[in-house]
């Protein structure tokens, strides 16, 4: 499962960054692979909110479908 399609308030764990560039991008923010954060809000037609730890991370539609993840709740 990708993170466009995750559901407000889930928890997910970050499986995989598909792409090289936004994988060193996502670390610097604090996302990356095996990290737990939450689904906090999706936007319609814009981003997908993740909380993470203390902050909150807006993700791009076209950037979440190139993040895999696993559904932990």
């Amino acid at each position: 499962m990708t993170l466009d399609k995750a559901r407000v308030g889930q928890k997910i764990i970050i499986k995989n960054i598909l792409d090289d560039n936004i994988r060193v991008q996502a670390i610097r923010l604090g996302l990356y692979e095996g990290a737990n954060v939450k689904c906090s809000a999706k936007i319609p037609f814009g981003p997908i909110i993740i909380g993470n730890r203390l902050q909150e991370i807006a993700v791009g539609r076209e950037l979440a479908k190139k993040i895999q993840i696993d559904v932990l709740n």
